[in-house]
């Protein structure tokens, strides 16, 4: 167990040199699994900041170093750590220097809810957050002075309807990036799923991240989604075994 070595960076770094090399994406995309059939080729997804002919993978919600070690080795873009107590994935609790170790390829979000700019930036620089990401009721100056710091920032929106994109519109000068979850009582993590014909009632420009409820059945819908401002999939508590314990399996299937 990592988290009980009195040098947990050192047993992460070690268990993931164990693994092998990093496999990376196959010339067609991101491997065998999302290798394309004649008889039902993918829509393009066109063109949109650093948006690919696939779009990027984010897996969120972890807290095991053991866990975070073997999700290191799979393809992926992004990992999501949640800085919110009431979450059952809180990652507050794993010691900052014990990720040092993560492949550089690998960008670190923090996942806050209505949590001040201090605390925020806070967990910044120790965790090395390239990236944080707002899942409460903040604002666009919360969210540009946080930018202004040199940290991109995905602003979350929940959405049940195409109206719901409308609130978007406020943040377009203020965020890297839009997140658009599934719109329910808690802040993600619901594995509930909104209704993807409505994100062509999308128009802004701000480049987004698809989130709620994804699983391994909607691979081939996610072949074929074409908003060209679709960058990258959360994947979250579909691909679990338990909160913040994700199915190495599974992942491999999808990405």
């Amino acid at each position: 167990n990592f988290m009980k070595t009195s040098e947990p960076a050192g047993a992460l770094r070690e268990f993931i040199g164990e693994l092998g090399p990093t496999p990376g994406p196959s010339p067609q995309g991101r491997g065998e699994v999302l290798a394309v059939s004649v008889a039902a080729p993918p829509l393009p997804l066109g063109e949109g900041p650093g948006v690919g002919p696939w779009p990027k993978y984010k897996v969120c919600g972890l807290k095991s170093l053991e866990n975070i070690a073997e999700i290191a080795r799979l393809p992926i873009d992004m990992m999501g750590l949640i800085f919110y107590e009431k979450s059952p994935r809180y990652a507050g609790n794993l010691p900052p220097e014990a990720l040092k170790p993560l492949p550089a390829s690998i960008r670190k979000v923090g996942v806050f809810v209505n949590a001040s700019k201090e605390t925020i930036l806070e967990k910044v620089q120790p965790y090395d957050l390239q990236m944080v990401q707002l899942h409460g009721q903040e604002t666009p100056a919360l969210c540009s002075e946080l930018r202004a710091t040199g940290i991109e920032v995905i602003k979350a929106f929940p959405v049940a309807e195409a109206a719901d994109f409308q609130l978007a519109l406020n943040y377009e000068a203020a965020c890297d990036y839009f997140l658009f979850d599934t719109k329910t009582p808690q802040y993600g993590g619901s594995g509930k799923q909104f209704d993807w014909k409505i994100l062509s009632a999308y128009t802004g420009k701000t480049p987004f991240f698809l989130s709620g409820g994804i699983g391994l059945e909607d691979l081939e819908t996610i072949k074929h989604l074409k908003h060209p401002l679709l960058y990258a999939i959360d994947l979250n508590s579909r691909f679990e075994t338990a909160p913040g314990v994700k199915d190495i399996n599974k992942l491999k299937q999808l990405i």
